[in-house]
């Protein structure tokens, strides 16, 4: 027999979204693993905000969705928002009923960047991977770092000479002209820089990014972003593995690309304790053999 069409459906639902996820699927380990980590930063939570005025987006929330947005890669807090406001799967894991509504995406940054400047994010990683579930995954011998380019959300045409010449036509017209960071900057980003990862590479104006991986299961341990400059990834190579090498108090090994094979980096690796590993950076190798 053929089943009625109804476009809109019933208008109440008497199921919980807890039902509708299936019971195998991974994010319910990650969502009881993360609420447990969350009630013992309750202190923290309670020093950044006063007992006075409108409630804000509950800390623990907004944690839970930054999360979801690293794991599938959701280009920014507005396309979250988008995300948040249908998808039953990214409701349930924030904590958001089906009818609640979605935040403001400007009003989710502002009380983003106050959990970034109370320094929760990192006690929050920190104590997430000393969690007693993930530290028996994690290794502590043998890491992996390595950067990548983050484009900017900055146009081109933005990138104009600091001194405010050649602006008559709005920076549209800017091919054939010279243009370097020292002189140039992003009117809307100014932090950000011009790079080309390699020679015949498009420059583009971008951020890098830096991770720390462990060798076991390939998870990461450490990241940073910096300024796009030729020697960023050996600086956040370098500031990454010291705080690593200061918890564990003992040496570990390293493997990186030929990005990081100069004579200046090997040396400081080694001043901190850090050995090379990778079959690829022959001249750590060297060293190693010495």
């Amino acid at each position: 027999m053929r089943g009625r069409f109804f476009d809109q459906g019933g208008m109440f639902s008497y199921i919980r979204p807890e039902q509708r996820i299936p019971a195998n699927h991974p994010l319910r380990k990650v969502r009881e693993l993360v609420r447990e980590v969350l009630g013992g930063l309750d202190h923290s939570f309670g020093r950044l905000y006063s007992h006075e005025g409108r409630p804000s987006i509950p800390p623990e929330q907004l944690l839970s969705a930054l999360l979801l947005q690293v794991f599938y890669s959701i280009r920014s807090e507005r396309q979250l928002m988008e995300q948040l406001a249908y998808n039953l799967l990214f409701r349930w894991f924030v904590g958001l009923a089906p009818d609640d509504p979605i935040w403001d995406a400007t009003v989710f940054t502002k009380n983003r960047e106050r959990l970034q400047q109370g320094d929760v994010f990192q006690k929050f990683m920190a104590r997430l991977l000393e969690h007693e579930k993930v530290k028996p995954l994690l290794s502590d011998e043998h890491f992996s770092v390595d950067g990548t380019l983050i484009e900017a959300w900055a146009s081109q045409k933005s990138f104009r000479p600091k001194d405010g010449s050649g602006d008559d036509d709005g920076g549209a017209n800017f091919h054939g002209q010279k243009r370097k960071n020292d002189t140039h900057a992003s009117t809307t980003d100014p932090d950000c820089r011009l790079y080309r990862k390699a020679a015949g590479r498009e420059a583009k104006l971008c951020y890098m990014g830096h991770a720390t991986m462990e060798n076991r299961h390939g998870l990461a341990v450490a990241g940073m972003v910096t300024l796009a400059t030729g020697t960023a990834e050996r600086r956040a190579s370098e500031t990454m593995l010291k705080a690593k090498v200061n918890k564990l108090g003992r040496r570990i090994t390293v493997g990186e690309d030929k990005a990081y094979d100069t004579a200046d980096h090997v040396t400081n690796l080694r001043a901190i304790n850090v050995m090379g590993k990778s079959a690829r950076t022959t001249r750590m190798r060297a060293h190693d053999t010495q």
